[in-house]
């Protein structure tokens, strides 16, 4: 008897939103992804963790009350902190939900950070995006394995999620998604669908949330 773990191949759309297709991962690449976490930490970036407890000792600044508008997040100051795990989660935001709603925008961010928490994933932001990259049909997301130069176009754009993505590495709480850790467009039906837990439904997607244990086929 084996086990799987059905994960999220999600592909871009034109309109910058992404829906989800079925892969299947062997089980021991599944064990060697949860054992190389601090390893994959140590080569991807900062672990989660240590980047927050970062940015707190920087007195990163969260606002008191996040508004889930174009209007708010707009008249936020521009996304300092450049580093290189603000630019995975930014690209990501950017290639995966620039067409959608800013709280949209906010409940992807959220599965890619609950993603960075969950054992059976890579313990940093840049791990989590890019995992499976360069190999056939195991990238996370289709932007950094579809072969289409990874360029910012839309700065405006840009510059929003790039907010998004600060607010969010700087300790934003995580209140739109219930800790979910799939997402798919409601166009499509993966079988995960029918086996995780439907968190909640934003603006085209649904959210799931991967349970701990998988049962065995």
């Amino acid at each position: 008897m084996r086990y799987f773990i059905t994960v999220i191949f999600a592909v871009v759309v034109m309109s910058g939103s992404a829906f989800a297709e079925i892969l299947t991962v062997d089980p021991d690449q599944r064990i060697e992804v949860r054992q190389g976490r601090q390893a994959k930490a140590d080569v991807d970036g900062f672990n989660i963790k240590e980047l927050l407890k970062s940015n707190r000792s920087k007195k990163a600044v969260v606002p008191e009350t996040i508004v889930y508008s174009r209007s708010w997040i707009d008249g936020q100051p521009k996304a300092g902190g450049r580093d290189d795990q603000w630019q995975c989660l930014a690209e990501a935001l950017y290639f995966e939900a620039r067409g959608e709603s800013v709280k949209g925008q906010f409940a992807v961010a959220e599965v890619i950070m609950n993603r960075v928490d969950h054992d059976y994933y890579p313990a940093s932001l840049c791990g989590v995006i890019k995992q499976g990259t360069g190999r056939k049909y195991q990238c996370q997301f289709t932007f950094t394995c579809d072969g289409i130069a990874e360029n910012i176009h839309e700065k405006a754009a840009y510059e929003r999620v790039g907010k998004v993505a600060r607010l969010m590495i700087d300790g934003a709480p995580r209140v739109l998604t219930d800790g979910a850790t799939h997402y798919h467009t409601k166009a499509v039906s993966p079988s995960w669908s029918r086996k995780f837990k439907r968190t909640t439904t934003i603006g085209v997607h649904h959210f799931y949330r991967q349970p701990t244990r998988l049962s065995q086929n």
